[in-house]
């Protein structure tokens, strides 16, 4: 007897444990079951935000994830498309056939749509540019291209008259016979484009809402613009909100010699001249590569003059200005103050390395 109870108690252990282990499984098979069901059940607006967040080779590769991922990607409402993958090289080719193979498969609305080259694809920029028409739902369009040659933005461009968000950069910007503008566009980038102005004054006319306006200007562009050419300038923005600039007038002091540039200095109108000019709206301006030459310092005079609502105006200094040049402008503004429409406004002054040097 003693030994039928030996082998009956030994024998009966591992199927105790057995059982257990049993359990222990099928609690861990129903977790993996449960946690696939989240990802399912994923409402799609969040499906959709997930990915917007995701580069696109990425986006594309969530339909492992779930049937429900499958075809998830081709209702994505924002599009980005960017070769700079760090030090990889993508060849162009491929690049734009997998550009053409998603714009093909999308099934919904794009809201936003991003592109950032670095070669000079012009022709198929063109068809993607009239791919994007058929539904004409673009509300936002970032173009950026780093080539030798600049891109000319074609006349079916302007065809987009949802937009509300543009920026351009490296492109030839020229208008059609037959310029609308864009009625709904609130911000417009230009970082930098080649535009004549008289063009850009005429386009910006027929954008009357634009709240934020960035004019980035390099040594890839020549651009000669007069006080007078600034002062149309904001008279084309009634309703600017956010104002960035640079470089406007170096390249005209850098092309005469220094007795005609301080003759036309001289001879600058008062503020009081610009009694029409009102900047009702401007509550931030900022100025990059401010060389301290006086048609600047007379520009950022009228803006602080004409600017009731005006919060902050940021000068970031150009690098080739010296310490002593700067405590020397520094002192002759404090040694002439100039008017101000906004009594709470930010006046901020500071040098490249993001070291601000003064702050009244």
């Amino acid at each position: 007897m003693t030994l039928v109870y030996l082998v009956l108690h030994f024998s009966l252990q591992p199927c105790r444990s057995s059982i257990k282990l049993v359990g222990t499984y099928r609690e861990m098979k129903g977790q993996r079951k449960n946690s696939r069901d989240r990802i399912s059940a994923l409402p799609q607006d969040t499906i959709e935000k997930i990915l917007t967040l995701m580069p696109i080779r990425d986006a594309l590769r969530t339909i492992i994830l779930s049937r429900k991922w499958r075809y998830c990607w081709t209702t994505m409402p924002k599009l980005v498309f960017n070769d700079r993958n760090g030090n990889e090289e993508i060849d162009e080719y491929k690049f734009v056939k997998a550009i053409f193979h998603v714009l093909l498969l999308h099934s919904a609305p794009i809201l936003e749509f991003s592109l950032f080259v670095n070669t000079e694809i012009f022709s198929e920029i063109d068809q993607i540019i009239l791919h994007l028409l058929r539904d004409n739902n673009i509300k936002k369009f970032i173009f950026n291209i780093s080539g030798t040659d600049s891109y000319l933005v074609p006349s079916s461009f302007f065809s987009l008259q949802g937009l509300e968000h543009l920026e351009l950069s490296y492109c030839t910007f020229e208008l059609p016979i037959m310029n609308r503008g864009f009625s709904r566009l609130k911000t417009l980038r230009f970082c930098p484009v080649c535009i004549a102005n008289e063009m850009l004054f005429q386009f910006l006319t027929n954008c009357p809402i634009v709240e934020e306006f960035t004019w980035l200007i390099n040594d890839w562009i020549d651009v000669e613009i007069t006080e007078y050419e600034l002062v149309e300038l904001f008279r084309c923005l009634p309703s600017i909100q956010i104002l960035e600039i640079s470089r406007l007038c170096i390249k005209m002091c850098w092309e005469h010699d220094w007795r005609c540039c301080q003759k036309t200095f001289n001879n600058l109108p008062d503020i009081q001249d610009y009694l029409g000019l009102n900047l009702d709206h401007l509550k931030e301006m900022e100025i990059i590569s401010f060389t301290n030459h006086a048609l600047e310092i007379e520009f950022v005079k009228l803006v602080m003059a004409k600017s009731p609502v005006l919060m902050k105006a940021l000068v970031e200094l150009d690098i080739c200005v010296s310490v002593d040049e700067e405590v020397k402008m520094l002192r002759d503004l404090l040694r002439i103050p100039f008017p101000r429409a906004s009594p709470t406004a930010n006046f901020i002054i500071k040098r490249p390395k993001n070291h601000y040097r003064y702050k009244n």
